[in-house]
């Protein structure tokens, strides 16, 4: 017998389907892919505090490298965030409503405010990076005064990526609506409960 789980996924069409799991999947990999820029991010930070606290030679660029490294993490990981629910939600009422309420403020959200707000970022970012590269801009907060711009592409990438995933939530957004069902979720323990509510009222009928 199908879980509702699967009865309800079974109402989204294939192509969209295919749409959503190929846009997860961008953010999944970029997420996953620059994750491990932990390991030298951290090494390198190791690097710092022994050499100033063991030998009194800090190092010119280690703490530099560390914060670069942190930032393209930080920035190319966000769109895995997006699609795990892992940004920050005020979800006092947000919590309590029902999966349709949820899946029209949602959409509204990503309609009238997400996408406007980084249509104007990537534009931003663009420029911001372009105006690096072409001066082949250097940092003037470290003595290492390392090339900047491959961080600052970085940037417009992450948005690009946000914007990807964003469409992807609008399409999910819009079958949990239709299927009345919140497929997709972040949170399996959802699933876990709604199948067995519907396993109980299956049962008493």
């Amino acid at each position: 017998m199908q879980s509702e789980y699967e009865k309800a996924m079974a109402q989204v069409p294939a192509g969209a389907l295919k749409a959503i799991n190929f846009l997860d999947n961008i953010s999944i990999w970029l997420g996953k892919t620059f994750s491990w820029l932990c390991i030298p991010m951290i090494l390198s930070l190791i690097i710092e505090v022994v050499m100033r606290s063991c030998f009194t030679m800090p190092t010119v660029w280690a703490s530099t490298l560390a914060v670069m490294m942190y930032g393209v993490f930080y920035m190319l990981a966000s769109p895995w965030c997006l699609r795990d629910g892992g940004h920050v939600r005020t979800d006092f009422f947000y919590h309590n409503w029902s999966v349709r309420t949820k899946a029209v403020v949602d959409l509204i959200h990503y309609v009238f405010l997400f996408f406007p707000i980084h249509i104007l970022f990537l534009s931003l970012a663009w420029n911001f990076f372009w105006k690096s590269y072409l001066q082949n801009e250097t940092s003037v907060w470290s003595a290492w005064t390392p090339i900047v711009w491959p961080v600052k592409f970085a940037i417009p990438v992450y948005v690009f990526v946000t914007m990807t995933q964003g469409l992807s939530e609008i399409l999910k957004c819009v079958y949990r609506f239709k299927t009345n069902y919140n497929l997709w979720s972040t949170e399996p323990e959802v699933i876990a409960v709604e199948d067995a509510g519907a396993a109980a009222e299956e049962t008493k009928a």
